[in-house]
């Protein structure tokens, strides 16, 4: 992913997401995720998508309440039905800019119609 860039989703993590020992739950990272993914594949599919596969995910820092989770992403893929969109989540502290890379992922989508069968991806 370029250097200069915007992030599709930044939440901050509050108590209600967290596990036990404070840092919030993977499953909860996970998720906002898969939703800045789904955004960015919906936008390219012009429409309706599913969530069909994700690579193996490693968890490089932890996260805690107050820290602000900025979720990147960027299509790497397209195919006739499907595409492939890389993710990467950072986290910063409330009142800094400075990030760290917190875990990646490679997301797959394809796109469905009203009757969720797949669909051809528009061209560009």
């Amino acid at each position: 992913m370029s250097e200069q860039r915007d992030p599709v989703i930044r939440v901050m993590a509050m108590p209600k997401d967290t596990s036990f020992g404070n840092a919030v739950f993977g499953g909860w990272l996970m998720s906002q995720m898969d939703i800045a993914a789904g955004l960015v594949a919906a936008r390219r599919a012009k429409g309706r998508i599913v969530t069909v596969a994700t690579d193996a995910m490693q968890f490089h820092l932890p996260v805690k309440v107050g820290d602000v989770i900025s979720v990147y992403c960027e299509v790497v893929s397209v195919g006739r039905t499907s595409m492939k969109i890389s993710v990467e989540a950072t986290r910063s502290q409330r009142y800094s800019s400075k990030e760290a890379k917190v875990t990646e992922a490679v997301f797959s989508f394809v796109a469905v119609d009203d009757e969720g069968r797949p669909r051809a991806v528009p061209e560009e």
